[in-house]
């Protein structure tokens, strides 16, 4: 039987999703507590990769368990037994087939910036102090719409087989004034690729480069030609779409 685990984490304690030889990961954290809680080792796999720092609202991964799940008690104990950083919110049963990663039809990310200091929402929010304009932004971000090569926003010696992404959604949002929400859905999305976004978009808002300049970087294919990266912790992965789920 195969099961989809559905959960969330905050990233900043961990190197991202991925295991790793020598540092803290989610895939590991999650792995573990199944595996002990089942008394079974449990093999996870994720719908994707987050990378250092960065947050899941929502996540899933599959596992094979020869019988029926308890969930309610499932899920208790794997609340209790996780750490604070780490919730597990339902046991999915799927096809034998079914696959977390790649019968993923979409996924949703946010990025999360804030305008004027603010001490309540900085660990999960980049702080960027300078006016932005977010109107100019947002044209850019309409600009996405049409391409699909987003090797400019790809983190460089990656072992694809394409930069193509085909993106449903992009636009920037204030939320409680000083906040701004940047949310962007596509059917896959390249490493590093919502960060780089997010830093050219800045750059755009700051006037430094034109929506032509913004073309142009896309249309060059060349990660050196795009913006910074903003950091991880204002990123969440917030769904993650299946066509049976």
């Amino acid at each position: 039987m195969r099961y989809f685990i559905e959960f969330a984490y905050n990233g900043a304690n961990y190197h991202g999703w991925q295991l790793q030889p020598n540092a803290p990961t989610v895939q590991q954290t999650l792995t573990e507590a199944i595996s002990t809680l089942l008394r079974q080792p449990i093999e996870l796999i994720g719908a994707g990769r987050t990378d250092a720092g960065v947050h899941a609202k929502q996540m899933f991964a599959h596992f094979d368990w020869d019988h029926p799940l308890d969930k309610p008690t499932l899920i208790q104990k794997m609340n209790s037994f996780l750490p604070p950083d780490i919730v597990v919110y339902q046991f999915h049963e799927v096809a034998a087939d079914a696959h977390a990663r790649f019968d993923a039809t979409d996924r949703t990310y946010e990025y999360h910036l804030h305008l004027f200091k603010d001490a309540f929402v900085h660990p999960l929010s980049y702080y960027h102090h300078r006016a932005l304009d977010v109107e100019l932004m947002n044209q850019a971000a309409q600009i996405l719409f049409e391409y699909e090569d987003f090797e400019c926003f790809s983190k460089t010696h990656t072992d694809v087989f394409t930069f193509n992404c085909t993106i449903y959604k992009a636009e920037w949002t204030f939320i409680n004034g000083n906040q701004l929400v940047f949310t962007v859905c596509a059917n896959r999305f390249l490493r590093n690729m919502v960060r780089a976004i997010v830093g050219t978009l800045i750059n755009v808002g700051l006037h430094k480069i034109t929506l032509d300049d913004f073309r142009a970087i896309i249309e060059s294919k060349d990660r050196g030609q795009a913006g910074f990266s903003v950091p991880g912790k204002g990123l969440f992965l917030t769904k993650v779409g299946y066509p049976y789920l």
